[in-house]
């Protein structure tokens, strides 16, 4: 995890900001706020939606934009007579995020993963998300990301450049040229034709401006990459603004058009808003039902690149590892808050329910950013769960099924 690496930088960094008090700030033209909500990428006014909102007409929305959407289903599997509709939601988690990658390619090898018809990913969970997405022809690069990147492939402490006002005690160069490697061309077509196909994937940023979760439809984002490179480089810089842990990694800034002039979005990591998503609270599963045949069968999965259950460690008492404790606790419990509503969500709507987290018998810890041995040793652990398929349980630890309110 990320905790001995930040707490043992945000003293140096305190320090820092103290002294660089009145130094040069970095200037940009943000959005004005009446133009918020009218803000678009140019050239991809339906390539994102805001996470707490649904469009009034989202029917007649997707019929319009997201033609693929019907196309899809008549293309899904089916079981017990039904059509059978899958989704897959990845949280985030920093390192914790190799569990989710060891479970997808253990569950290949057993041989009974899902083609999901919808994944999301938020954080850790965003570079996962592609992968899961494309399937096993995958598997290869997504181990190979979690399990053979150590601290200098991901970011380069940078407490110097903090004293001058710099947006973080880290530069993600590392990081922003992982992505560029691993998202190349065949990348970006092939989720071009499975979007064309109706399948949508979903990346979660915070806009940290406006205190909103950004849903972006990566598949839109994909299709337009073809032709062109400016496209192309969105997608990449959306999936490292949802890796973007805010004082810790720089956030993204992205050039949107509003009112005839251009400004800047300032988008940093998902988890702010949400740790883990499947859609706007509002939204009901049962939408696009009359897409079918007849009703579908829906199972939610629910990957939580975390530990579930509270976990005791004794607390230095002084104020940077008290502060560095409370705010993974406040994470955590926000992550159990998120997966409450997915799980709500499917009571309400007649939906199967999945989740699963690194098991409490696990108790590795990392000893820095990114640690290459904590990181192999966790794929490990939900390889191992996926091969067994025993990694899933049907309701999170305090939830109350409907049939018992």
């Amino acid at each position: 995890m990320l905790r001995r690496w930040v707490a043992g930088r945000v003293g140096t960094a305190c320090v820092l900001v103290a002294l660089a008090a009145g130094c040069a700030r970095i200037e940009r033209q943000p959005v004005p706020e009446p133009l918020v909500s009218k803000a678009n990428v140019p050239g991809l006014a339906y390539a994102r939606f805001w996470g707490d909102e649904v469009p009034k007409d989202v029917v007649a929305f997707v019929q319009t934009h997201m033609p693929g959407v019907k196309q899809m289903a008549s293309r899904v599997g089916q079981e017990q007579g039904r059509p059978l509709v899958e989704y897959l939601a990845l949280s985030g988690g920093a390192d914790d995020g190799a569990f989710g990658a060891g479970l997808l390619v253990g569950w290949t090898q057993r041989g009974d993963r899902p083609r999901f018809e919808v994944v999301t990913g938020v954080s850790a969970g965003a570079l996962i998300a592609p992968y899961a997405f494309l399937g096993p022809a995958y598997d290869r690069q997504l181990a190979e990301l979690w399990t053979k990147s150590d601290p200098q492939l991901v970011a380069t402490p940078q407490l110097l450049a903090a004293l001058f006002g710099a947006e973080a005690i880290a530069d993600a160069g590392p990081l922003r040229a992982l992505i560029a490697k691993h998202v190349d061309r065949r990348m970006l077509r092939e989720i071009a034709q499975e979007y064309g196909n109706g399948r949508l994937l979903m990346i979660g940023t915070t806009n940290l401006d406006a205190q909103r979760q950004v849903m972006w439809n990566m598949g839109e984002i994909a299709a337009a990459a073809g032709r062109d490179p400016e496209a192309a480089q969105l997608f990449r810089d959306v999936l490292l603004a949802s890796a973007s842990i805010p004082g810790i990694f720089p956030p993204v800034h992205i050039k949107v058009r509003a009112g005839g002039e251009t400004f800047e979005e300032m988008h940093v990591d998902g988890g702010p808003t949400r740790q883990v998503f499947l859609a706007p609270a509002q939204f009901s599963l049962r939408t696009f039902d009359g897409f079918y045949a007849r009703p579908p069968i829906r199972r939610v999965y629910v990957v939580r690149n975390g530990r579930l259950a509270p976990a005791y460690e004794a607390v230095e008492p002084n104020t940077l590892a008290i502060s560095a404790r409370s705010l993974f606790t406040v994470t955590k419990n926000q992550g159990l808050g998120d997966i409450n509503r997915i799980y709500a969500m499917t009571q309400r709507d007649g939906a199967e329910f999945r989740l699963a987290s690194i098991p409490a018998s696990f108790t590795g810890r990392s000893t820095q950013s990114f640690d290459p041995a904590y990181m192999k040793a966790l794929f490990e652990v939900g390889y191992r769960l996926g091969l067994g398929g025993k990694a899933w349980v049907t309701a999170p630890p305090d939830a109350v099924p409907m049939a018992q309110r």
